[in-house]
């Protein structure tokens, strides 16, 4: 019991007596017993004891089985039903299958790699919106507290009934360079330059907030516009979705002010050479550089100022053999949809110049309906013309059905890139 503190054992100190073996220490080991104790080793395990191994009922080791088995049988099914599909079919058959899938695979893979390295196509909402704030080809200037806004006649009377009323009623009145200045009294209260120019934002695009004055200022104060513009709504009337009224702008074509006409000679414009197409130039010069730098050179010329004056829509002389007519009415009706609708092309009548036309020649003697080649060289003739007007949305619109493939998909398909 008299033990002293250098003959202790303690594992901390620096210092204790005894052997070399009394000097080590062991974890988890009592070391009582070689000091003289009576007390025996005690081990302390510092790991988890095992669990017990759960009892799982024969229930569910049945079910468990039944489940492999499902699902070992559904992919067997598989390659089962292949084999009967491919019994009875011949070699040639068969390697024809596996070239299609082949073939179908790697277009599919082309086509991802395309998307993801052309630019994205710029779409309807975009050019409105950029319309709107560039003002190309206005043909009206509303003034509303002493702030002009130059616009679209066209688009506001297709997209609001307030505005087809107030500018049928004033037609007749005087142009300016920009075009008839238009008189506003807007009977809701609290009404201001920058609410009205959210209104139009909204009428070219469909959207709020890109206009001045909607989301700017306090929440007290975006609570008040926003009921500001349900008043607005009562006295000017609820747009429809812009892609409906832009479709229905298409069909009808109220106020337009341009034509369309085709010829096989562009130096001998005067002659009348087939039926023109109506069209709006703020839609064109919108949607495609090429309308919209030939517009402005007609603006820079003063021609656009006499047609003006005379109240004659501006007529855009075509070279057919460049752009056929058969496809003229895909193009606009891409330009106010942003969808391609092979359906339009006109079949009856072949251009001069088209890829195409011996093919749609023979096609139309032997069946009534267009051949999947056919529909295939017309994509690919589209695709090139939406690279002559810069018009990216005709090249990677969205094809309507029974057509899955765009005009790019069909020029992959008949350009295979070589290894």
């Amino acid at each position: 019991m008299g033990a002293s503190a250098s003959s202790y054992p303690h594992s901390c100190s620096p210092r204790f007596g005894g052997n070399a073996q009394t000097q080590q220490t062991f974890i988890g080991t009592s070391l009582y017993s070689q000091q003289g104790y009576a007390w025996e080793p005690k081990l302390h395990s510092l790991e988890r004891p095992p669990d017990r191994k759960k009892r799982t009922s024969g229930l569910a080791t049945l079910k468990r089985r039944l489940i492999r088995r499902r699902r070992a049988g559904r992919s067997a099914d598989h390659a089962r039903h292949m084999r009967e599909l491919l019994s009875g079919w011949d070699v040639r058959d068969a390697n024809a299958l596996v070239e299609e899938y082949e073939g179908t695979a790697a277009l599919k893979e082309l086509s991802l790699a395309a998307g993801l390295a052309r630019p994205e196509a710029a779409t309807l909402r975009a050019d409105m919106a950029a319309l709107f704030q560039h003002k190309h080809c206005t043909d009206v200037d509303l003034v509303f507290h002493g702030a002009c806004f130059a616009a679209h006649r066209a688009v506001l009377a297709a997209r609001c009934p307030f505005f087809k009323n107030l500018l049928s009623s004033s037609a007749g009145t005087a142009p300016g360079y920009g075009g008839a200045e238009v008189l506003l009294d807007v009977g809701t209260a609290g009404m201001d330059v920058a609410l009205f120019s959210a209104l139009l934002h909204f009428l070219y695009t469909g959207e709020l907030g890109g206009g001045r004055g909607v989301g700017d200022g306090e929440p007290e104060t975006r609570l008040r516009n926003m009921d500001i513009l349900r008043q607005l709504s009562e006295e000017f009337g609820t747009p429809n979705p812009l892609e409906d009224d832009m479709r229905a702008l298409f069909n009808y074509m109220c106020y337009y002010d341009s034509v369309l006409s085709f010829r096989s000679e562009p130096e001998m414009a005067e002659a009348y050479d087939g039926e023109d197409l109506r069209a709006h130039k703020a839609v064109l010069s919108a949607r495609s550089p090429f309308f919209r730098n030939l517009l402005q050179r007609r603006i820079r010329t003063g021609e656009e100022m006499t047609e003006r004056a005379l109240q004659t829509p501006t007529r855009i002389v075509l070279d057919e053999s460049i752009i056929p007519r058969k496809y003229a009415r895909v193009i606009l009706h891409c330009m106010y949809t942003d969808a391609v609708d092979l359906a339009l092309v006109l079949h009856s009548s072949a251009s001069a110049g088209s890829l195409s036309e011996a093919q749609g020649l023979t096609a139309a003697s032997n069946t009534a309906k267009p051949t999947v080649s056919m529909r295939t060289e017309e994509a690919m003739e589209l695709y090139h013309i939406a690279l002559f007007l810069e018009f990216s949305m005709l090249a990677q619109g969205k094809v309507a059905p029974p057509y899955s493939y765009t005009c790019m998909h069909a020029y992959m398909h008949t350009h295979p890139i070589m290894p």
